[in-house]
């Protein structure tokens, strides 16, 4: 990657972050050429860049600045949920989110739906239509329990970029990730073991552990660097932890990429205690930068990590194809997968895999990372603008997926029932907590592009919680 490609995210990183401020002077390009040993041009390269992104504004004979219309709403808190293992709790509003039908008079920001309309989708589709026109029917029949091996030799090759030398007789394809997520679970644990998680967690998981009996100790986690390895390495001191799961790129739903020292630091700490990892990594291939971040699976010796992916938030998640790398696990995983849902289905396989192939997968992940950070950009600026002073909102490194902290007195599940009358949902934060945390927060989808409909919805929701706040606040 270019010098000054490198030099504008560190300094973006560091915008992102609020270490410069709006209205903050940035570092001058002479202070940065040394400082960083670069020519004075990559500097001016890389402010060009940063000016391109809305994240640098020229100011004549005064240098560079953070604009000052770049007023994005405070960090959510660090978590701090309960430090024992819980039975996980929640069903209900998870299967309310997972019900809703598509609905062209319901705005859904609670799905976690990627943009299925770019046009750098035709080449799949139109592979699916071949498919289905070719006189031997090949994705009418059976192909192996691991997958098609034209599709596994895909995968292997997409992994590489994110640090993995996996062979393809290593990969099982799954029915989506949550299939993936389900027979590595089942391949590692018992029902009663105890499974640490980072807090808020993916939902989906959570409910699998709950459907196999088993209990979640969530742990702290930080909106930026991620799960807190102070507190996980009490909780395993404590604990008997048979199993860490984790989203360390582009996490669900904080949306945090944890820095690599720390992903290296949290693998020592599980080879220590002899702990297992599964690790989610199905929003990495949609960071914001390049090149993507390494998995914690890339730095595994030893086999202990289970790496769980798809296509269904790069891709579309109607094709239904992820995917397992489970290390020392695969025969276990295996099985778990014959038991449940036996072979994945075979064209779409096929259809992937020759869209990759073709060279299509790259220019499409470039075209909908920029839409995303576009779209984040935007439902921040919506966030601070239409929602209660006080507010805080993750700052997503990359996916589509934004969390929000209201007062910590206020319910959301009171105010997605007020919103769906005026034809909007969201995701309610308690569904991301085993023990019902986050009643406070919710998540929204900002994939689709921005539309007048998206940011009236937006609106909706951010006067609702004002309307509702001042209701509570004449009712005390």
């Amino acid at each position: 990657m270019s010098l000054y490609v490198n030099l504008a995210e560190l300094l973006g990183a560091r915008i992102e972050q609020g270490l410069y401020r709006p209205g903050d002077r940035l570092p001058s390009v002479r202070a940065l050429s040394v400082e960083h040993g670069v020519s004075l041009s990559t500097v001016q390269q890389a402010y060009r860049l940063l000016e391109d992104n809305g994240l640098a504004a020229p100011r004549p004979k005064s240098g560079y600045f953070v604009p000052i219309d770049r007023s994005l709403p405070a960090l959510p808190a660090i978590s701090r949920p309960a430090q024992r293992p819980v039975e996980i709790s929640q069903w209900e509003q998870v299967i309310e989110l997972v019900r809703s039908v598509p609905n062209k008079d319901v705005v859904q920001l609670g799905r976690g739906m990627p943009d299925v309309d770019s046009p750098t989708l035709k080449p799949l589709l139109r592979s699916l239509a071949q498919l289905s026109r070719r006189q031997d029917m090949p994705g009418l029949y059976y192909d192996t329990i691991s997958g098609t091996l034209a599709l596994r030799e895909q995968i292997a090759r997409l992994m590489l970029d994110s640090g993995c030398s996996i062979d393809p007789a290593d990969l099982v394809v799954t029915t989506g990730c949550h299939e993936a997520l389900s027979a590595s679970i089942r391949a590692v644990c018992q029902p009663g073991d105890i499974v640490a998680v980072d807090s808020p967690s993916f939902h989906g998981a959570m409910q699998t552990l709950k459907g196999l009996g088993m209990k979640a100790l969530e742990i702290p986690t930080d909106p930026l660097t991620g799960i807190s390895l102070e507190a996980l390495e009490l909780a395993l001191e404590q604990w008997p932890i048979k199993l860490i799961q984790i989203t360390p790129n582009c996490n669900n739903p904080l949306g945090y990429i944890m820095p690599e020292a720390r992903k290296k630091a949290l693998l020592t700490l599980a080879q220590r205690f002899d702990v297992a990892i599964l690790e989610d990594d199905v929003y990495g291939d949609l960071a914001y930068t390049y090149p993507r971040p390494r998995t914690i699976k890339s730095f595994d010796e030893d086999g202990r990590v289970l790496l769980c992916s798809s296509f269904s938030k790069t891709l579309a998640p109607g094709l239904r194809i992820g995917w397992v790398a489970p290390g020392r696990y695969l025969e276990r995983v295996l099985h778990m997968k014959y038991i449940s849902t036996g072979c994945t289905a075979t064209q779409p396989q096929l259809a992937i895999a020759d869209f990759i192939e073709g060279g299509h997968y790259q220019p499409h992940l470039r075209r909908m990372r920029s839409q995303y950070q576009r779209g984040r950009d935007q439902m921040s600026d919506w966030v601070t603008r239409y929602f209660p002073p006080g507010t805080r909102a993750s700052r997503p490194q990359g996916g589509f997926m934004l969390w929000v902290e209201l007062p910590e007195s206020f319910d959301t599940l009171r105010l997605n029932r007020a919103l769906l009358g005026q034809g909007v949902q969201i995701a309610v934060g308690s569904i991301f907590s085993a023990s019902g945390k986050y009643r406070n927060c919710l998540r929204m989808n900002f994939a689709a592009r921005p539309t007048q409909a998206i940011e009236a919805a937006v609106r909706k929701v951010g006067e609702t919680a004002i309307r509702l706040l001042a209701e509570a606040a004449t009712d005390a």
